[in-house]
């Protein structure tokens, strides 16, 4: 099955018209995960005077290098060559999920011109690692797969429509604090609960940990530069909760109030040196070569009308969630853990006092 798969694309153009070749991109990356240009080159694709070339041409351009070349010690991005190399990565990280929606919606509606009306499993759920698996692993069936906040998910289901909501709940005091946020959205006689994954959540910060961030405490003082996650998000939801069981004031954090959306953008902020530290998943953070301060488990759960789990599109989601392929994919995931996959529970359990 043809997909549609939207990807952001930006250039810098001069007064006279020259753009800057997107191959650049990729070639930074590749430096950057390589150290030397010959197997940056092979990477990208092209020759090694072809890269060469490149980056000559578009140190030019901006009158700075973009690589350091050092006989013996192979090549390093130059200062703005990591400033480039990481604005790009912020930018596909932030845009991601929105152009994952889009796609998903371009792609349901070109199907359905094509093949006639079949059935759709509409699945609104907050952005994950493991949730982006499900795309590949659902094969034929049709999946309309749009990101957006646990309550907007829960929401959605609410008013029919979605036939999935997806939202996640810390483990332990915190897990039960944030589910009374959403009780007014849960109904035990009419909803299921899906088990999904079970991931951790903690600090990001620089390879190396140069600050010794070990807590939530160490960013109460002051001094380290944090980014947040969005206040509508279920991650800032675990970290709001975390500090209020520490008693922390969340004023005291420096940059608390500055906000990304996606669990890559904050790591993609932490990468650029724009902050010491960030709050996110370990997959992000293990994406973007950065350290991890384990500091929660979230159970990341499903949940659907109880009438829908006896529709064919619900009994491939659970056949797909309890097989191999799809959990051995959410294993090999940093941090991330098929638990209990596929089993189907009651709501009394999340709602317990």
């Amino acid at each position: 099955m043809k997909r549609i798969r939207i990807t952001p694309a930006w250039y810098f153009s001069d007064e006279t018209g020259n753009q800057l070749d997107p191959k650049l991109f990729a070639l930074l990356e590749a430096v950057h995960r390589h150290g030397k240009l010959t197997r940056a080159a092979e990477t990208v694709g092209i020759s090694y005077r072809h890269a060469w070339n490149l980056l000559h041409k578009w140190g030019e351009f901006f009158g700075i290098a973009l690589v350091e070349l050092e006989r013996g010690r192979g090549a390093r991005l130059s200062p703005l060559g990591e400033k480039l190399l990481w604005a790009e990565q912020r930018v596909i990280a932030r845009l991601g999920p929105q152009l994952e929606s889009l796609g998903s919606e371009l792609n349901l509606a070109i199907q359905q011109t094509l093949e006639g009306v079949r059935p759709v499993l509409r699945l609104h759920a907050s952005h994950g690692y493991a949730v982006e698996q499900l795309p590949q692993q659902l094969d034929e069936l049709r999946l309309d797969l749009q990101y957006c906040s646990p309550r907007e998910a829960l929401a959605a289901l609410h008013r029919g429509a979605c036939d999935l909501a997806g939202f996640h709940l810390p483990h332990g005091e915190v897990g039960r604090r944030v589910s009374r946020e959403y009780r007014d959205l849960l109904k035990p006689r009419s909803y299921r609960v899906l088990r999904f994954i079970t991931r951790r959540q903690g600090l990001m910060v620089a390879p190396g940990n140069p600050l010794g961030i070990g807590g939530l405490a160490d960013l109460a003082r002051g001094e380290a530069r944090f980014i947040n996650r969005q206040a509508a998000s279920g991650t800032r939801a675990l970290l709001d909760g975390l500090l209020a069981e520490a008693d922390l004031p969340a004023r005291r954090i420096r940059g608390y109030e500055l906000e990304e959306y996606t669990h890559s953008a904050v790591a993609a902020y932490v990468a650029a040196d724009m902050a010491d530290a960030g709050f996110g998943v370990e997959a992000a953070a293990r994406r973007f070569g950065l350290d991890f301060v384990p500091l929660a488990l979230e159970d990341y759960l499903l949940v659907c009308h109880r009438r829908s789990l006896a529709e064919p599109k619900l009994q491939r989601l659970l056949e797909v969630l309890g097989g191999a392929a799809f959990q051995d994919a959410v294993a090999a995931l940093p941090g991330y853990t098929p638990d209990r996959c596929g089993e189907v529970e009651g709501v009394e359990s999340l709602l317990q006092e």
